[in-house]
């Protein structure tokens, strides 16, 4: 009888585990500042140039968009009081289609970020395990809270929680310099609490951790959403973010 012999060998079996981690398992490391941060959407403190460019070009929702309709990228650093964000984004169409700030503002051209104080994954979609901060082109910042007593949605502002300048690029092609400080809050943080304590960050901290960009170039509904993590579908969606944090990376402050 012809014995079957195995090619895959020992150190081929432990390569194959090794990419397989490395495809689903995604980790991002964010530099401290050694100097303050503006927000002014200028980006021309000197701690930038040591942070490395990240992309934004997961399709979550929509089809893929050419690189002139979306293209983005941004940076992450930190120091004790707050994170800091630098998106680069090229928007040929910005579009604000609602004055409330709170309606509909996921179908408006916004920022999304993502964030879980302590890494800690789980549901959040009605209440502040973590946080999903739509901030739209007037720079608020929205999510939603806790149901109303009614049962309805209620989504509120959050604009305690960040500071948000963005500006043009004034030659071609025009980029949005978008700055974001984030004040980040742990999970007992609830829209009760009148003075609530932002948490001190520190070397070694991790946190859970997503960046994406809501597009729409004049449609009634969004047209691209699309993010920094490429989420695994379940029934067909990608558009987990606003409900569970077991989809976002975990973000490590170092040095």
């Amino acid at each position: 009888m012809q014995k079957y012999v195995s090619c895959f060998t020992p150190l081929k079996f432990i390569t194959a585990i090794l990419v397989a981690i490395s495809l689903n398992v995604s980790a991002l490391e964010a530099l401290k500042s050694s100097e303050k941060m503006l927000i002014d959407g200028l980006a021309d403190e000197a701690s930038w140039q040591l942070a490395k460019w990240q992309p934004i070009d997961k399709l979550i929702l929509g089809m893929q968009p050419s690189a002139e309709d979306f293209s983005g990228q941004f940076k992450i650093m930190w120091d004790e009081k707050q994170l800091y964000l630098l998106v680069e984004i090229t928007d040929d169409i910005l579009f604000d289609q609602h004055a409330d700030p709170r309606h509909l503002y996921w179908d408006d051209d916004c920022l999304e970020i993502f964030l879980d104080e302590d890494a800690s994954g789980g549901n959040h979609q009605f209440n502040f395990n973590a946080f999903a901060y739509h901030i739209a082109l007037d720079n608020q910042a929205v999510d939603i809270g806790e149901k109303n007593a009614a049962g309805s949605d209620n989504f509120v502002l959050l604009n305690d929680h960040i500071t948000s300048v963005w500006r043009r690029n004034e030659s071609a092609p025009n980029k949005v310099i978008w700055e974001v400080a984030v004040r980040v809050y742990d999970d007992s943080f609830t829209m009760a609490i009148k003075n609530p304590v932002a948490v001190t960050l520190f070397e070694g901290k991790k946190l859970g951790f997503m960046l994406a960009y809501c597009d729409n170039d004049g449609s009634k509904e969004r047209e691209h959403f699309i993010g920094s993590i490429d989420i695994k579908a379940v029934n067909g969606s990608k558009n987990l973010g606003y409900i569970t944090a077991d989809v976002f990376q975990k973000l490590t402050l170092i040095r």
